[in-house]
């Protein structure tokens, strides 16, 4: 069917950037604030909460040294002026605003987005996938954009909702799909191609009336990210050629990892021996990916740049040592997340397009890349450099 290939890289980094650090305090006010509310606690008290939680964020959060810098989409995190939040006002709604308020928010944020990122486009992608985990309306901003441009009779849209992080390998094999179906081959004019656009609102899910161990270390990883990018089946200058992609889900797992609908945002739980679960079926996984490509992977790992989802640090500590590879094959990995954190779907097309941009990353060279959600589901795909 000839070979496929990713290009188009474009991202947009919200507005408003916090310093891990202070993002970490934010996190401590919050929940001391939010709990001097719902208890009825004097200032005193709330002091003596707030630096409690300090600590305990410090000993089990992830802290500056792994992550630098997280970008949000609305202003909240950047004051404690809590009166002026449109959802973080925990002096008068302690688990902040509802689901309701949220989800209109994320409509009125990522419909901005999609205009300001389809502005200069003149020509409508056959197919556009949106890709989130982090909000729901209909008609999705991705209807919108194509109705406001006219496009709504050439441009199909798609949704690949609620996956988590490892979305962006079942959005990749939907495009070669769209790709591939008959009207798209013979469709007349520009080359078919294919849109991917992620959008993730992570802050919106912030919930300050929950203190466990577990959600203070989600709450510290989370990041709000945009990125747009195209599968297309002619050669493009510093793309991403695909040559094979696979899924599995791991055995007895499916408690390890979870992303709920709640009425204060969605909750996510995480196992702490997600990296070891992990671990134990990577291998297997790595070498049936490089088989699917005809190549073999004892063979080919040295040589390897590996994308890894950093969905927190010991993520990535655990590819590396289960797969014997090097720091610097997974350096790129370690930028997106000390100058992004995590952006859930949308932070893996970050590394590839770090990757594909890289000089110091010569064509021909094989790129893993793997990501991990619930289900447990290990995703991965093998790319070449163009």
């Amino acid at each position: 069917m000839g070979p496929l290939f990713l290009t188009g890289f474009s991202s947009r980094r919200p507005p408003y950037v916090s310093e891990q650090r202070a993002m970490l305090d934010w996190i401590a006010e919050a929940h001391a604030t939010s709990t001097a509310t719902r208890d009825g606690l004097g200032p005193a008290e709330r002091d003596a909460l707030r630096d409690r939680l300090r600590a305990i964020i410090a000993r089990c959060a992830c802290g500056p040294k792994q992550i630098g810098r997280r970008a949000h989409a609305i202003p909240d995190t950047d004051s404690t002026a809590w009166d002026s939040h449109p959802i973080y006002d925990v002096t008068r709604h302690p688990r902040g605003r509802g689901a309701g308020e949220r989800s209109r928010l994320y409509a009125a944020v990522v419909n901005d987005y999609f205009t300001a990122a389809y502005a200069d486009d003149r020509d409508p992608p056959r197919d556009l996938i949106h890709v989130t985990c982090t909000g729901y309306v209909a008609p999705s901003p991705a209807q919108r954009m194509v109705a406001a441009r006219g496009w709504g009779a050439h441009t199909r849209v798609t949704h690949a909702y609620h996956m988590g992080c490892y979305a962006a390998f079942p959005a990749v094999r939907l495009a070669a799909g769209a790709l591939r179906t008959p009207d798209a081959m013979a469709a007349a004019g520009a080359p078919p191609r294919v849109d991917i656009v992620h959008t993730e609102l992570c802050t919106l899910h912030f919930d300050p009336g929950t203190t466990s161990m577990e959600q203070l270390v989600v709450q510290s990883l989370f990041a709000d990210g945009y990125i747009r990018y195209a599968l297309v089946d002619a050669p493009q200058p510093s793309a991403l050629r695909v040559l094979a992609l696979a899924e599995r889900i791991v055995p007895d797992s499916t408690e390890a990892m979870g992303w709920v609908v709640s009425d204060f945002g969605m909750e996510m739980t995480l196992a702490r021996d997600v990296p070891d679960r992990i671990a134990g079926a990577l291998r297997g996984f790595v070498s049936e990916v490089y088989r699917r490509a005809g190549l073999d992977a004892a063979a080919e790992l040295r040589r390897t740049i590996a994308a890894v989802h950093p969905g927190g640090p010991r993520i990535v500590d655990k590819v590396r040592d289960v797969l014997e590879i090097d720091e610097a094959q997974v350096r790129a990995s370690r930028e997106v997340l000390f100058e992004y954190g995590n952006m859930s779907s949308a932070t893996l097309p970050h590394i590839w397009m770090r990757i594909a941009a890289d000089p110091a990353v010569p064509a021909g060279t094989p790129i893993l890349s793997l990501a991990f959600g619930p289900g447990l589901t290990i995703c991965g795909g093998l790319f070449r450099k163009e």
